[in-house]
């Protein structure tokens, strides 16, 4: 298998980090190892995540920024680790594990296609697939990624899903060189940032190089930090986002 690391950003999450989760994971897929960043977390976080290093320092890196930057900035230093223990694929999943960890492995199997750079993991509701999700959330969700989808000039179905795999690749370290200009939407712009690779022809257009993965399972966990007024921040950064990149003008 392919050697994966996959970046946990943590912020205060000391009351729903599932460790013993963790701690499965690496044992039953030993190409599997995790970067935990504490992004400044004021609770007993930082504690748990060195003692998950303690355990097997094979399998935990810790990466601790000594205030809160936020997700994006969490994310992007923690791929930045990620990157310099030259892993076949990296990644980044939801301290909450509400995709299970599970999902890494069908995800992973996409790169057997070599024009494939970025996996993205999907929440769609269908028959035969466990995604539990609040009314509320999930149309909410989709007024959202269909603003992002006319940004983009991308027919992306789930942009904010806490489950992405890449490509270990030059073109695909670039993404994570300079800091997001936006908080929650981060996610939006690393797809705003692929497609000018896609342009420059250093990786093949978004059609070819993502895949979005129908998960089998996701619930939402209680505790999110998610509050109703980032709904209007996340409108703000959208109109930023198409501002910074106008979509391609057809001639």
């Amino acid at each position: 298998m392919q050697r994966i690391v996959i970046v946990v950003p943590c912020y205060n999450e000391a009351g729903r980090l599932k460790a013993e989760a963790l701690l499965q994971a690496v044992q039953s897929l030993p190409a599997l190892s995790f970067v935990l960043v504490d992004d400044g977390s004021t609770d007993a976080t930082g504690e748990q995540l060195r003692a998950l290093c303690e355990q097997n320092p094979r399998a935990f890196d810790v990466v601790s920024l000594p205030q809160n930057q936020g997700k994006a900035e969490a994310v992007r230093q923690g791929m930045l680790r990620a990157f310099e223990h030259s892993p076949d694929l990296v990644g980044y999943f939801d301290a909450d594990l509400a995709t299970p960890l599970t999902e890494i492995a069908p995800m992973a199997a996409f790169f057997e296609a070599p024009k494939v750079h970025l996996v993205m993991g999907s929440r769609v509701q269908l028959l035969g697939r466990n995604v539990s999700r609040s009314h509320f959330r999930h149309y909410l969700g989709r007024v959202f990624a269909s603003s992002a989808s006319l940004i983009l000039g991308l027919a992306v179905y789930d942009t904010q899903c806490g489950a992405k795999l890449l490509r270990n690749t030059p073109s695909m370290r670039t993404l994570f060189a300079r800091p997001f200009s936006v908080t929650w939407t981060f996610d939006v712009e690393l797809l705003a940032r692929l497609s000018a690779l896609a342009r420059q022809g250093e990786v093949p257009a978004p059609q070819e190089s993502v895949v979005e993965h129908p998960l089998a399972e996701w619930r939402d966990v209680s505790g999110s930090k998610l509050r109703p007024h980032a709904a209007l921040r996340a409108v703000a950064d959208l109109v930023r986002l198409r501002r910074m990149y106008p979509p391609k003008r057809r001639s």
